[in-house]
């Protein structure tokens, strides 16, 4: 593959891949020692960042020509379970933070999204209709979504066999 001199939205510009190459694991040796040509790295890489980028499935990657589905996903697990993108996006932030600084006066260390446990329920207002109540458990007698008593409903009658 080629210098890439122009950023097209998934593959990896140089200045990237000159910096993420040196963080990438080793290869392990094939146990047999015989198998078919491992895909290059850079391949593998501008695959997932299409992928990532695209939104797209694994298996549309064997209609992009960039490399296999399989091998790319292969590559993927890999790589995560190496750290390897932790590593890069703590580098990134390093060298953000080397360049301009990041404000981190403004984000929250921890946090949590729940509901209020004293909050909302006796100083929120009242609507004007009435309220009907609902029954939180459905009676045994009903079937979903037929009301009580209904047999059957709109369904064909039996049909009888002769003979």
């Amino acid at each position: 593959m080629g210098m890439v001199k122009q950023d097209d939205g998934w593959r990896l510009p140089d200045e990237v891949w000159q910096q993420m190459a040196p963080l990438l694991p080793a290869r392990k040796a094939h146990p047999l020692g015989c198998h078919n040509p491992r895909v290059s790295d850079r391949a593998a890489m501008n695959a997932i960042a299409f992928v990532l980028r695209t939104g797209a499935q694994w298996n549309a990657l064997n209609t992009t020509g960039i490399c296999s589905s399989s091998a790319a996903h292969r590559r993927f697990q890999e790589w995560t379970q190496a750290g390897l993108f932790e590593e890069f996006w703590r580098l990134g932030l390093l060298s953000l933070q080397a360049l301009d600084g990041i404000d981190w006066s403004w984000l929250a260390l921890d946090g949590a999204m729940t509901k209020a446990p004293l909050g909302g329920e006796k100083n929120r207002p009242q609507p004007y209709g009435s309220r009907q109540r609902r029954r939180q458990a459905q009676r045994a007698d009903r079937g979903a979504w037929h009301p009580a008593g209904r047999c059957g409903g709109r369904s064909q009658p039996a049909r009888h066999e002769t003979g």
